[in-house]
């Protein structure tokens, strides 16, 4: 009896032993390139830091855009199993499922701050994994740029005129509002979007802001740099297979969740410093670029293109109604205090 015993203590032993090293190796597919940074770097970082706090249990291999050559196939990619998890940015998924797009940004909307308070304080992420769980994903919070850049142009835009016949890269909710415009709004993969302006394939294209603008040359053919409206705090997302995610122990999916938020944080602070830096190598260098404001008609009538245009999906769909209702009632609650810090503090400052 007794050596019974002395069996099945070492025997739950080496069990415990030998499943507190079990390795659990991931993949990750980007719709970023190898070269296209700060984003490529918070996949990057969310695994070192997945693979340190689990110390070593959990290995993910990073495959970039250049090398699985699906930018925009990453979302399928992860549903049928062909990789684990991809950090992209929700609003491309808008043709499969229009109630994605309010988890990356939407015009007039949430700053950084107050989208990050939504999503951890007012049911954000639980409304992301049920719109998400048709897809056979999770979702979770990437990073955020903070506000974006309005664009890039090759001519001045000072009438409505101007922008019908516009052809412009402008992905998400705000490419339908600038349709609505009479502007060609069209998704091309980042990878293109040099190309694309310098041979005249498109007249305009937004990107992000100038940490990530500047490096991609945009400046050198199209000198007209339009200040933001339409992604206010636009927030890259980590989406992981469910089935791969429910099968991890608890502990490592906790691991998961941590490392994924620490880098979102990460990027979004890095972030913010790499624009300061980059904009003041860009009014250095090419003290030529012309930083200009939409008109008032013109933000008019955005701002009236957009609350149509949200209406409308809001009948359309039960989700996208349900996901807007909870960002616009959580916005009205919160900007009065956005007001109050940041804006009036800014406002008494500059």
């Amino acid at each position: 009896m007794k050596l019974f015993f002395k069996l099945t203590f070492i025997i739950t032993l080496l069990c415990s032993f030998t499943y507190a090293q079990k390795v659990y190796k991931l993949t990750m597919a980007t719709t970023w390139t190898s070269t296209q940074h700060p984003l490529i770097d918070t996949a990057e970082h969310m695994a070192k830091l997945a693979e340190e706090l689990s110390n070593g249990q959990i290995k993910i291999r990073i495959d970039a855009s250049n090398k699985h050559k699906s930018p925009f196939g990453v979302l399928d990619m992860v549903k049928g199993g062909q990789y684990d998890i991809a950090h992209t940015a929700s609003y491309y998924w808008k043709g499969k499922d229009i109630a994605v797009l309010p988890f990356s940004s939407m015009p007039f909307g949430m700053t950084a701050q107050e989208l990050y308070a939504w999503f951890y304080n007012d049911g954000g992420m639980e409304l992301a994994q049920k719109v998400f769980e048709k897809h056979g994903v999770y979702s979770f919070p990437g990073g955020n740029t903070g506000v974006q850049m309005g664009g890039w142009f090759r001519k001045e835009i000072n009438t409505l005129d101007d922008l019908k016949g516009l052809k412009m890269r402008i992905p998400g909710f705000a490419g339908e509002v600038m349709a609505k415009l009479g502007v060609q709004a069209v998704t091309i993969n980042p990878g293109e979007l040099y190309t694309s302006l310098e041979r005249n394939t498109i007249d305009a294209l937004e990107w992000v802001s100038p940490s990530m603008d500047f490096v991609m040359g945009f400046h050198k053919v199209a000198p007209y740099y339009y200040t933001g409206w339409h992604e206010p705090g636009t927030e890259m997302q980590f989406v992981i297979n469910r089935k791969v995610f429910d099968k991890l122990p608890v502990h490592l999916q906790n691991v998961l969740k941590a490392a994924m938020k620490i880098a979102a944080y990460d990027m979004y602070i890095n972030n913010y410093d790499l624009n300061a830096v980059a904009w003041e190598k860009m009014k250095k260098e090419y003290p030529d670029i012309k930083v200009r404001t939409f008109p008032k008609p013109i933000m008019d009538a955005l701002k009236k293109a957009n609350a149509e245009l949200r209406e409308e999906m809001k009948a359309s769909s039960p989700e996208m109604k349900e996901v807007l209702d909870s960002q616009e009632a959580y916005q009205k609650r919160l900007r009065p205090w956005s007001e109050m810090s940041d804006y009036f503090y800014l406002k008494d400052n500059i």
